[in-house]
């Protein structure tokens, strides 16, 4: 049997995600923010939708020694960085809290060298008082997401917004104490890994990332 998917990429991802966002009346200033790698073409769509610089949320996991997909923690890009701990599964995990304070070190130093890569001198968005728009390519488990939104709200936004084309109720429904608003156009049960949900999900490039990102914060043309 031929597998059904949601959507055919994640550019056709973005522009239904830029659909269900006009019905949020979303006041300036707007601040989209993508993580990439995967989130950044669907976030692209959205900005282009409304007209606005595409941005970056740098974040990096911390797992548990034993199982480093397990994230007992967070660090987000800022100044200084965020380090956001998931107190519930430290301690599920048995994971001691130096094991977070030796990895956090690695993480900032792999943020520093993203944001080099990827925004080249370029400033971070000023959040307090904008309203700020999450964009990523889908979510599982939500723990890292999770993390990424309690930072974000530490720098005081108007108005938090996560947008992912596609992730289980059950995620989204812990994550909604972290926002003000959730767009999710799909949400199947039962709920498989992201990819998935996308005919074409291959893993994007630094060099993808990058041409992106020019082509979405090119100056624009003068009217003739």
């Amino acid at each position: 049997m031929k597998r059904r998917v949601a959507f055919t990429d994640r550019d056709e991802a973005g522009r239904a995600l830029a659909v269900a966002l006009r019905g949020l009346a979303l006041q300036p200033p707007l601040v989209v923010l993508a993580l990439p790698r995967g989130g950044v073409p669907v976030a692209a769509q959205v900005a282009r939708a409304f007209d606005v610089p595409l941005e970056l949320l740098l974040v990096r996991k911390i797992g548990a020694p034993w199982q480093r997909e397990l994230a007992v923690a967070a660090v987000v890009d800022g100044t200084p960085p965020d380090l956001v701990v998931d107190d519930e599964t430290l301690a599920a995990s048995g994971t001691a809290r130096a094991w977070i304070d030796s990895q956090y070190a690695v993480e900032v130093r792999e943020l520093e060298r993203r944001r080099s890569a990827y925004l080249r001198g370029r400033p971070a968005p000023e959040l307090r008082g904008a309203t700020v728009v999450v964009v990523d390519d889908g979510i599982a488990t939500g723990t890292t997401m999770r993390a990424a939104l309690v930072a974000l709200r530490r720098r005081r936004p108007a108005r938090l917004i996560l947008a992912v084309p596609v992730a289980p109720a059950e995620t989204l429904a812990r994550l909604r104490c972290e926002v003000d608003d959730i767009v999710c156009p799909q949400t199947p049960a039962p709920f498989h890994a992201i990819g998935l949900h996308y005919a074409d999900f291959h893993q994007l490039s630094d060099d993808e990332v990058l041409q992106i990102l020019d082509a979405v914060n090119a100056p624009h043309e003068p009217p003739a």
